[in-house]
């Protein structure tokens, strides 16, 4: 008696596992090319492999995700400054967004212009590399600024975003070694 009441419980497992792994398989391999015979997993020769997620022809490259912290001096870090920047223009904190710059003059008359915009979004490039002048480092980011000029006028432009950050000079305060935007200067 105690072999079949270990039996049933086994067996409804096994059920409820096969039934369990049945809802997971896309529906493109419910049926293997024999008729009557179920697919096991096996791939099918008529059908592709499918890719991986976000690895499609249509994928973007994401970014690398850093390991660890970002070294405020760094690159990167002037690289996180730009995607800041970017979300706050998406979400129109214009006053936020102008902290980020090193003069507040020309951060008002960039916030200007963007804000006379439906939608505004930014994509990012890469950054370039650091470059020195006169106890400051500069960083030059590639960006599109896209979005709806009016609701249904779509725009697309090109621009450099450049930042600097004080060198670590003595008497430089925290504040001057944190990457700002210096200016933006469009494309063509």
């Amino acid at each position: 008696m105690t072999r079949d009441v270990m039996k049933a419980p086994a067996a409804a497992i096994l059920a409820v596992t096969l039934a369990m792994s049945a809802c997971n398989r896309p529906a493109d391999q419910n049926v293997s090319s024999n008729a009557g015979t179920p697919n096991l997993g096996v791939a099918n020769e008529a059908s592709p492999p499918v890719p991986p997620p976000a690895t499609g022809p249509d994928a973007r490259t994401p970014l690398s995700e850093p390991q660890g912290a970002i070294d405020p001096k760094s690159v990167e870090a002037a690289g996180q400054v730009v995607q800041s920047y970017g979300a706050l223009i998406e979400q129109k904190r214009w006053r936020e967004a102008a902290a980020l710059w090193s003069n507040p003059a020309p951060a008002g008359s960039f916030a200007s212009a963007l804000g006379s915009y439906a939608e505004a979004h930014l994509e990012i490039g890469n950054p370039g590399e650091a470059e020195g002048a006169a106890g400051s480092i500069y960083v030059t980011i590639p960006v599109i600024f896209y979005g709806d000029a009016k609701p249904g006028e779509p725009f697309r432009r090109s621009a450099d975003v450049i930042l600097r950050r004080v060198n670590d000079v003595p008497g430089s305060t925290e504040a001057q070694r944190r990457w700002r935007i210096e200016r933006i200067d469009w494309a063509g």
